[in-house]
């Protein structure tokens, strides 16, 4: 018997990188610089729910509880996990950026680089701390990129946290704690600086109390 051809199942990178080609493809058909459309020929491509690593607030702590080799990543780090930033707003992040509310609390006021998005974010007062001895210019200025690699994971471990967790976890991270706490959904995803509130249900959902409750109901016991 002939066998079922099966739908592709590419990483999310390589699935915006073939969206891209695509996009391409149509805007030289539009331009008559080619006859046919390669597109046409291309298995149907089906995007792959990504799991989302987080930390619980009791891990955070622990991770805060540990030492760090390198004490600007350590800082960024918890940073992260305070304000769910993203790593590119970190690194470009800018002492510039930070003002007082009229509450007397601090602010951020950036544009993300990500989405370009102009927001306004107040952050706590140990979020604050942590940026050091305020200065001009950038705020974690020793902060490399290529930290958030083994350097990371090296820290994670000797944290006794196994879980997978990357720089962009610490943003999960925030975003779960938040809504385990009571933040409600839509002050969570304006923290995000999400542009949709159903980008932000997903976290919801990861600590939706009806479903633990749901499984719970039955027992054998």
């Amino acid at each position: 018997a002939a066998q079922t051809q099966q739908p592709l199942h590419i990483p999310q990178f390589g699935i915006r990188l073939l969206l891209y080609i695509q996009r391409i493809v149509e805007d030289c058909l539009s331009g008559q610089m080619v006859s046919e459309n390669i597109n046409d020929y291309l298995d149907k491509i089906e995007p792959q729910d990504v799991k989302k690593e987080y930390l619980t607030l009791d891990e955070v702590k622990q991770l805060a509880a540990t030492p760090c080799d390198i004490p600007v990543l350590k800082a960024a780090s918890l940073f992260a996990c305070l304000t769910g930033l993203r790593i590119s707003d970190i690194l470009n992040l800018q002492w510039e950026d930070f003002t007082i509310a009229p509450d007397q609390g601090y602010c951020l006021r950036i544009r993300t680089q990500k989405t370009q998005t102009e927001a306004t974010l107040p952050i706590s007062y140990e979020a604050y701390e942590l940026c050091g001895t305020p200065g001009t210019g950038k705020v974690f200025k020793e902060l490399k990129r290529s930290m958030i690699n083994y350097p990371l994971k090296s820290w994670l471990k000797k944290a006794g946290i196994t879980k997978p967790i990357t720089f962009h976890g610490f943003r999960h991270s925030y975003a779960v704690i938040q809504i385990s706490l009571g933040t409600d959904i839509y002050t969570v995803s304006k923290m995000l600086t999400h542009k949709n509130v159903s980008t932000t249900q997903i976290y919801a959902d990861l600590v939706n109390s009806k479903k633990r409750e749901t499984a719970n109901k039955i027992s054998l016991k």
